[in-house]
């Protein structure tokens, strides 16, 4: 199994990307570092130059990848939804029971990720770190209607798709299952932010009682 999981390319909608970062070691690197580099100074700081200056190469190198650091972005937010969305179907494809199935897809989704040695070049720990403080400017723009219909987030919306599925398998007759499928992917986020910056309004203080939190609002919500 670890030798399958090793050869997996977690695969990103083609359009977000100039050229392949997975192709080359300079593009790995450029994905490796800006990951890094936007941990250290947020979203808003960092810039091509920067990493240019990080990774030994000229700015423009960066621009043969990447057409401006907001696609940068939406390549580390579809990599980062890819890679919990093999996690989603690796653990819970076994699991017959929909209740069960369905409460271990919220533990996946809110739980604290941990290092995966099968993406050398990616750190999935700063990496959620910077989901949890900057997904939302991968939306919230003007453009968001045209990168939706363009498929930029297609592998969020699938996950929603993926957790809706299973809320209906739990319960076939709940009339709002991808809105509650999508305030617990996006929910989940919220209370990781809170928790680290706002600890006073939530009571979600660790893994255990932010999973319970949404599997608690999700099992009664659905009186199952």
């Amino acid at each position: 199994m670890h030798n399958l999981l090793s050869n997996l390319k977690i695969a990103v909608p083609d359009k977000i990307y100039v050229k392949d970062p997975e192709s080359s070691d300079l593009g790995k690197r450029i994905v490796e570092q800006s990951i890094l580099l936007i941990n250290e100074l947020g979203f808003d700081v960092f810039t091509f130059k920067k990493l240019g200056k990080r990774i030994g190469s000229n700015e423009s190198s960066i621009y043969r990848y990447f057409e401006n650091k907001h696609k940068l972005l939406l390549y580390l937010s579809s990599w980062y939804w890819a890679w919990i969305e093999y996690q989603l179907v690796l653990e819970t494809h076994s699991v017959s029971c929909a209740k069960e199935k369905l409460t271990k897809a919220i533990n996946i989704i809110c739980r604290t990720t941990k290092e995966d040695s099968n993406f050398s070049h990616i750190n999935e720990v700063i990496l959620n770190r910077i989901i949890i403080n900057e997904n939302s400017k991968s939306y919230l723009t003007k453009e968001v209607a045209q990168e939706n219909k363009d498929g930029y987030f297609v592998i969020y919306k699938r996950i929603v798709q993926r957790i809706s599925e299973m809320i209906l398998n739990a319960s076939p007759n709940y009339k709002y299952a991808l809105s509650l499928a999508s305030t617990i992917t996006e929910g989940s986020l919220h209370q990781h932010f809170l928790k680290e910056h706002f600890t006073s309004i939530t009571n979600c203080k660790n893994d255990t009682s932010l999973s319970d939190f949404f599997i608690n609002i999700t099992l009664n919500t659905l009186k199952i």
